[in-house]
């Protein structure tokens, strides 16, 4: 009988360890995620004491590289076309206020937020359909606000698609760079 019990307690821990190492846990991102935040560095304040800033925006998105690779205007990332700024599941931002998005009046809330890059003007469009990969599922219905933005070049090229909020008065512009582009949103209080 004893020889049965320990025979079962050592099919018990055996199934246990093989559950344990058959799980699979994914590699690492090849386009990781990133936040942007205004005030700047503001869940740093925290840390550095002192009074801390109200949040009015947060920006979640995918960080792709150029890996060598020309992207805005290709294939990849065509001029003219709807694309989600980025890679991976579409960007998030946050109004912590409302805020006027282009000139449409746009209530505190998470967004998804997409680009149509163009050579000379990129144009920001704001959804309120999340969880979403990219901009594939996107309907019309959906769609808040688009706002037109201004494009500068670049004297570097921009390995990693960056994002920052720039303020300037009365709102904030987020600044967008990636190869020898510069693409500014601007976004008014």
């Amino acid at each position: 009988m004893r020889k049965s019990i320990i025979a079962l307690f050592s099919l018990i821990a055996l199934a246990f360890t093989v559950d344990l190492q058959a799980q699979k846990f994914p590699g690492p991102d090849a386009s990781p995620m990133d936040a942007a935040f205004f005030p700047a560095n503001l869940p740093l304040s925290d840390l550095r004491g002192g009074p801390r800033p109200d949040a009015k925006i947060k920006l979640y998105y995918s960080r792709p590289q150029l890996k060598g690779r020309e992207m805005l205007g290709s294939k990849d990332v065509p001029y003219g076309e709807m694309w989600r700024l980025g890679s991976n599941e579409a960007n998030e931002i946050t109004f912590y206020q409302d805020v006027t998005f282009g000139d449409a009046k746009v209530s505190k809330g998470t967004y998804t937020l997409f680009a149509i890059p163009e050579m000379d003007k990129w144009t920001f469009v704001l959804h309120s359909k999340l969880n979403t990969w990219g901009g594939y599922a996107l309907k019309d219905s959906k769609e808040v606000a688009r706002a037109v933005g201004s494009v500068s070049k670049s004297d570097e090229s921009i390995e990693y698609l960056s994002m920052m909020f720039k303020e300037v008065e009365g709102g904030a512009h987020l600044m967008i760079g990636w190869q020898n582009t510069i693409a500014e949103l601007p976004i008014k209080w």
